[in-house]
């Protein structure tokens, strides 16, 4: 029986270095590598209902590892060597009650 593994994709998450003159927080964007992410295409009914809801057209569903404590809503992520944009709350199980390494789902579009 072969074991399920997933890519590493690199978060791009956000850092606040300081303030500026005017008291904007100026933010740095800092690359987070995430192991074990399993990738795969979007369902019929994910795009559909993305489209419904907000017009966005969703292409691919990340599985994201239960070790992982990152912040993944709204923000950029690097896999395939293209730049991709999380849509929505990724939705997250009771880790006790899924079998497997993943607890949580995050749909993604193309970033341009």
């Amino acid at each position: 029986m072969s074991r399920l593994k997933g890519i590493t994709v690199t978060l791009l998450g956000e850092t606040v270095k300081g303030k500026d003159p005017f008291g904007k927080e100026i933010i740095e964007e800092s690359a987070i590598n995430i192991e074990n992410v399993l990738v795969a295409p979007a369902t019929t009914d994910d795009i559909k209902n993305q489209l419904n809801i907000d017009g966005k057209k969703i292409e691919y569903t990340l599985a994201i590892p239960k070790d992982d404590t990152n912040d993944w809503t709204d923000k950029k992520v690097i896999f395939f060597g293209q730049t991709w944009h999380t849509v929505g709350i990724p939705l997250e199980g009771i880790p006790d009650l899924i079998p497997l390494e993943w607890n949580r789902k995050v749909t993604v579009e193309r970033y341009e």
